[in-house]
C-alpha cells in the first residue's frame, strides 16, 4: 500500500527493516528549541574523555579539530535528554532547569 505525501511534507515513509535513507543528517534539524533543562558541565573536572561527544545523539557536543577536546554545547541542537550527564565518568556535567543557555556557564560554546 503506497501513501502519498504532500511534497512539503518534513519526513518521509520509512522502508521495511528500519533503514535509514540519510545517516548522518543531525546537523540538518535544531531541536533546542523545546528542552525544558540543559547541560552544564565543570570545566575543572572533566578529563576529555569525550563520552559526551560519542553518546550524543544530536552533535550537540563540540570539539576542537585539531586537539580532539571539548569546546562547548550547541544550544541549537541539544534537546536536553540528558545522555551526556549520564555518561561522564566524572559526573561533570549537570542537567540544570532551564532551556536557554546562559553565557557565563562554564561549557559554554564559543561557535554557535
Amino acid at each position: 500500500m503506497s501513501r502519498h505525501y504532500p511534497p512539503d511534507a518534513k519526513w518521509h515513509e520509512m522502508e521495511r527493516g528500519g533503514i535509514i535513507p540519510q545517516a548522518g543528517n543531525a546537523t540538518e534539524y535544531t531541536v533546542g528549541g523545546w528542552r525544558n533543562e540543559h547541560p552544564v558541565r565543570d570545566n575543572e573536572c572533566c578529563i576529555d574523555c569525550l563520552f559526551c561527544w560519542i553518546y550524543c545523539p544530536d552533535v550537540a557536543v563540540h570539539i576542537k579539530d585539531e586537539s580532539v577536546k571539548y569546546q562547548g554545547f550547541s544550544s541549537d541542537h541539544c534537546k536536553g535528554c540528558g545522555i551526556c550527564a549520564a555518561v561522564c565518568p566524572k559526573d561533570c556535567i549537570e542537567m540544570v532547569p532551564g532551556g536557554e543557555f546562559q553565557p557565563d556557564e562554564p561549557g559554554q560554546s564559543e561557535e554557535e
